[in-house]
C-alpha cells in the first residue's frame, strides 16, 4: 500500500482513551434511559463498536446510511430498521464539518418520535462549519484537514487504519 499520510494527527491510543470517556460520560447520561445507539454508515463503523463496548448500560444498536454529493448536499440512503418512538437516541458519526449531513439525520429522525435525540461525534470540524451545529458529545476538534482513518475514507480506502492521520493530497 502506497504511504499518503504522516504521522497521525490523533493515535490509537488517544482514540482508545478518548471512547472510553466518552463511554462513561454517556452511560451516566443515559442511565436509567432507553437508549439506542444509531451508528452512520460508513464511516462510523469502529467508532460505533468501540463506543459501544465502552457503554455500561444496556443499548440497542441500529445503523443508518447517508450520503454526501461533493457540493455538501446530504442524503439519508437507509433508514433505521428499530422501532424508535419513544427510544432516547444517540447518533454516533465519525465527522461533523459542514454540518449539513447531521441536520439531515437529525430531520430523519425526528420523524420516528424519538423521546430525546443526541449526537456523538469522534471528530468536530467546526473551521468547515456552514450550518449552525454542536454535537452532544465530541472526541476531538481537528483543524480543517481532510482525515482518514478509523473508519474515514478516501476513495473507500483506509479505513482500516486503527489511528486518524492527514491525507497528504499532493500525492
Amino acid at each position: 500500500m502506497e504511504k499518503i499520510f504522516g504521522k497521525p494527527l490523533i493515535t490509537q491510543e488517544e482514540i482508545l482513551h478518548r471512547v472510553r470517556e466518552l463511554g462513561l460520560r454517556i452511560t451516566r447520561d443515559y442511565e436509567g434511559k432507553n437508549l439506542v445507539l444509531m451508528g452512520i454508515l460508513k464511516g462510523a463503523f469502529a467508532f460505533t463498536a468501540d463506543l459501544a463496548r465502552s457503554i455500561g448500560i444496556p443499548a440497542q444498536i441500529d445503523f443508518m446510511m447517508t450520503s454526501q454529493s461533493p457540493t455538501g448536499a446530504g442524503r439519508v440512503l437507509s433508514s433505521p430498521s428499530l422501532v424508535l418512538t419513544g427510544a432516547d437516541v444517540l447518533v454516533i458519526e465519525d465527522i461533523v464539518d459542514s454540518g449539513h449531513t447531521a441536520r439531515i439525520i437529525l430531520d430523519a429522525l425526528a420523524a420516528h418520535n424519538p423521546e430525546s435525540v443526541r449526537f456523538c461525534a469522534l471528530l468536530d470540524k467546526t473551521a468547515g462549519r456552514e450550518v449552525s451545529f454542536a454535537p452532544d458529545y465530541t472526541g476531538f476538534s481537528i483543524p480543517n484537514k481532510f482525515v482518514i482513518g478509523y473508519g474515514l475514507d478516501y476513495k473507500n480506502k483506509y479505513r482500516t487504519l486503527p489511528f486518524i492521520a492527514v491525507l497528504d493530497q499532493t500525492s
